[in-house]
């Protein structure tokens, strides 16, 4: 079974729009590394390859996952979760504001702070995999993300929190 895991990176490059104090880049360093751990887990992966497989999607298709240390934001200053850029066969996976998790973090505690951490990355490598094959009906991607996504978070192996999370966190 070929796992994506070995396509998982940390990136440091800057993207657009974003200034980082050197006080926030160890913060980011630290989420960069919990994401990355998170999505290489055994049990999201064979989650993953099974999603390819259902989806009969091509896992060559995905050359390189890059978990980036710091945010992105679009140009309406909204920040991007995450990105597939088809032409390179590469995801590219994007932390919360430090500030928005520190918001979090003091209106909810930090273990659903890191809970809705690991659920966003989770739920954005899905996301992105599935634009892989419908790379311009985002609609469907979406509908998609959250049918697998609740699949894997009701699966008694892994933590009931994290769809409780999601749910109040995502839905808003």
């Amino acid at each position: 079974m070929g796992m994506l895991s070995n396509k998982i990176r940390i990136n440091a490059h800057v993207q657009n729009h974003v200034t980082v104090s050197g006080r926030h880049a160890d913060f980011y360093r630290k989420y960069a590394s919990f994401v990355s751990k998170t999505l290489k887990k055994p049990l999201f992966q064979r989650f993953i390859h099974w999603i390819l497989k259902r989806e009969h999607i091509d896992k060559s298709l995905v050359q390189d996952i890059q978990v980036r240390v710091f945010p992105c934001q679009k140009k309406n200053g909204n920040s991007l979760a995450g990105r597939w850029r088809g032409d390179a066969g590469k995801i590219l996976i994007f932390p919360r504001s430090f500030e928005f998790c520190r918001e979090l973090a003091g209106q909810h505690g930090s273990e659903i702070t890191r809970s809705y951490v690991k659920s966003r990355a989770l739920a954005t490598l899905i996301h992105e995999i599935l634009h892989a094959k419908y790379s311009s009906d985002e609609e469907r991607v979406r509908r998609l993300t959250e049918r697998y996504f609740s699949i894997y978070t009701s699966n008694p192996k892994t933590i009931d929190f994290e769809r409780v999370v999601f749910e109040k966190l995502f839905k808003k």
